[in-house]
């Protein structure tokens, strides 16, 4: 049966690469603050890094800001995503990151609004309200989902470092280790992954222990001060795939983004072939 993971794997091992490529069109970015100018940045990016990425990750709230007009150009975003895809033979696993988390019937809606209206293939969750919250996004095992488990952020440790006690169980853990093993029981058809920043090595290292087969979106290399080669070495599992780099700024802010999303898709090879040794 094809999962929404078997589908990413096909497009990782098509174009040698972890890379996810975000797709954040910040203000500051744009020569005009439009929905029109979002466009335009969006789609440069993806006619020159396509054929590096192992996956596409717009982000929802850059597009939102510009209300309906904004909902439009992430559509157009995503339909030229496709179009490249068709045009190179090699599908591009598109991942909405719209932080999503409701209840079950808010949730469905959600979900369509995701899948059905956009046409993403994956979107990012938080799975602060359970089980039901999310079991609308994973019905059709071809669409898949990124739950919040360890954010990038600094404030993460607010939260997401308590030490909770589940039922039945007479040892604590990090909330973070409870969310990567609900992930895991949820992953019932391949299409259930994590968020592990990779500001957080050596907690990576702990989520993959304890959930080997998981794969895992590991956001904060560049930018927010994550290193690439400890996040790989952290986060990888044993067959070498299982982790999506995203970058977003060291790419789009580069003089060529094409050239820049090559070297780090190359960086990672090299990376990889040293930890065979």
């Amino acid at each position: 049966m094809e999962t929404f993971f078997s589908f990413l794997e096909k497009r990782a091992d098509d174009c040698s690469s972890l890379l996810c490529v975000g797709l954040d069109p910040h203000l500051s970015d744009l020569p005009s603050p439009t929905a029109a100018s979002a466009l335009t940045f969006c789609l440069n990016l993806v006619h020159q890094t396509s054929r590096y990425a192992a996956a596409f990750k717009p982000n929802a709230a850059f597009f939102e800001y510009f209300g309906a007009e904004g909902w439009t150009a992430l559509k157009h975003v995503i339909e030229a995503i496709n179009e490249e895809s068709d045009r190179m033979g090699s599908r591009i696993p598109i991942i909405l990151d719209a932080k999503r988390g409701d209840i079950s019937s808010t949730a469905e809606a959600y979900a369509q609004s995701a899948f059905d209206h956009l046409g993403a293939d994956c979107i990012t969750l938080n799975p602060y309200l359970g089980k039901d919250s999310v079991e609308p996004f994973i019905k059709d095992s071809l669409k898949g989902v990124f739950l919040l488990c360890k954010t990038s952020n600094a404030g993460s440790m607010d939260l997401q470092n308590l030490l909770v006690m589940p039922m039945g169980s007479d040892m604590p853990m990090p909330l973070y280790i409870y969310v990567a093993k609900l992930a895991q029981q949820l992953n019932e058809k391949n299409n259930v992954g994590i968020v592990v920043g990779a500001t957080h090595p050596q907690v990576m290292e702990m989520i993959r222990a304890a959930v080997p087969e998981l794969w895992f979106l590991a956001p904060g290399v560049g930018a927010q001060g994550g290193e690439l080669e400890m996040t790989l070495k952290s986060g990888l599992r044993e067959d070498g795939k299982g982790l999506l780099i995203p970058i977003s700024r060291a790419i789009s802010r580069a003089e060529n983004p094409g050239l820049a999303a090559a070297e780090i898709r190359d960086e990672i090879l090299r990376i990889k072939r040293e930890r065979k040794k």
